[in-house]
């Protein structure tokens, strides 16, 4: 790893973890979390959770964990131009969707429509808040506490955005939205490299469905300069490979435009701890016109792609699913085992959140079909 900047996360200083342990040996406080991460149950249930497209709808479609791992590689190397700690920004690259639902938005849409209505003092449901709720409390791996018990600076990198209301209840990592403050550098990152990731590989997998063109896509100037670059260089090169040879070079473009002018602000605002950067305004961004065209990017894929009516489809379906599973375990607890069984209807509702937050797509199509259709025929 390159020389820490002064601006940047050191894990010997770190704030902590909620339950004391003894420093582990052979690597830092940011490298244990990472391996508790990457070792966790939900990190491994996202290999079966969509990102676009649901899991069985192709070998070759991005899912959570292979997105996970793309913003993990894309953040780690602007940590490394920036002098940031690189295994920080791995270690919330990789559990920034820890808490993500089965079958994407679609299911974390309905689950939080669900707890709205039916147990308004809950709090809703929002993946962001529930990853902060997988490696606080719901992972039980470890003897002396619940949860991964992570650094404070990881966790607060996992939790991008939040409430005031919820922020009021979470303690030290919630104080930075009630103080109008800025995460670390590593979690600005993190953030942006999620960007970047999802932005161009639903471009990949949007095209290989075939819902979405390269004749439309060029009328967005990030996508047609570069693809105009790869045709010209290279002649007569097949359709897929122009496509992953434009998307790499999009990525590259991104990157070294997030690098340059995350420098020119912290040139301008020279934070020198990481303290300073949380009293910065947020230093990590785009340049004006780069920004301008990954907006654009954004409209045609909301547009185009996420709102196909291909996806819609399987939208409306998705939520059914979550909507019958809430319903059918809230009126009968009884349908899911002891453990998952709570004294009061708010802890019951956030129970069944919890449960159904960690189903994997095809886990939650299994169940539903177990409860309702009998011999084949829906009930």
């Amino acid at each position: 790893m390159t020389a820490l900047a002064p601006y940047a996360c050191d894990p010997s200083l770190s704030r902590g973890r909620l339950h004391h342990e003894p420093p582990p040996v052979g690597r830092s406080e940011f490298q244990r979390d990472r391996d508790r991460i990457i070792h966790c149950n939900a990190f491994r249930l996202l290999e079966y959770k969509t990102q676009v497209f649901i899991n069985h709808e192709g070998d070759l479609f991005r899912t959570r964990l292979t997105h996970s791992i793309e913003v993990a590689q894309i953040a780690r190397s602007l940590a490394r131009n920036l002098g940031l700690h690189e295994d920080l920004t791995e270690a919330i690259s990789l559990a920034h969707d820890l808490g993500h639902t089965p079958f994407g938005h679609a299911g974390q849409d309905e689950l939080n429509t669900c707890m709205r209505e039916f147990a308004p003092d809950a709090g809703g449901f929002e993946h962001n808040l529930q990853s902060l709720r997988v490696v606080d409390t719901l992972e039980e791996r470890y003897a002396a506490f619940n949860g991964l018990n992570l650094c404070f600076e990881t966790r607060e990198g996992i939790l991008k955005h939040c409430s005031l209301k919820h922020a009021r209840q979470l303690g030290s990592v919630g104080e930075r939205f009630l103080m109008r403050q800025q995460p670390s550098l590593e979690a600005q990152i993190a953030n942006l490299a999620d960007e970047i990731a999802y932005n161009n590989h639903d471009i990949d997998d949007g095209l290989r469905s075939g819902l979405i063109t390269i004749e439309q896509l060029q009328m967005l100037e990030i996508f047609a300069t570069h693809y105009a670059q790869v045709v010209t260089r290279y002649r007569n090169l097949d359709r897929q490979r122009a496509i992953s040879e434009t998307i790499r070079a999009m990525i590259n473009t991104l990157i070294i435009d997030l690098t340059r002018t995350t420098l020119e602000h912290i040139e301008t605002h020279r934070p020198d701890s990481p303290d300073a950067v949380r009293r910065s305004p947020p230093l990590a961004a785009f340049s004006p016109p780069i920004r301008a065209q990954a907006d654009a990017l954004k409209r045609f894929l909301l547009d185009n792609l996420y709102r196909h009516h291909a996806v819609m489809r399987m939208t409306v379906k998705a939520r059914r699913i979550v909507r019958d599973l809430f319903m059918a375990y809230l009126n009968e607890p009884r349908l899911l085992s002891a453990t998952w069984r709570r004294d009061t209807a708010v802890e019951q509702a956030r129970a069944i959140a919890d449960y159904i937050a960690g189903m994997t797509d095809r886990f939650a199509i299994k169940e539903h079909r177990e409860l309702f259709q009998m011999g084949g025929a829906q009930i």
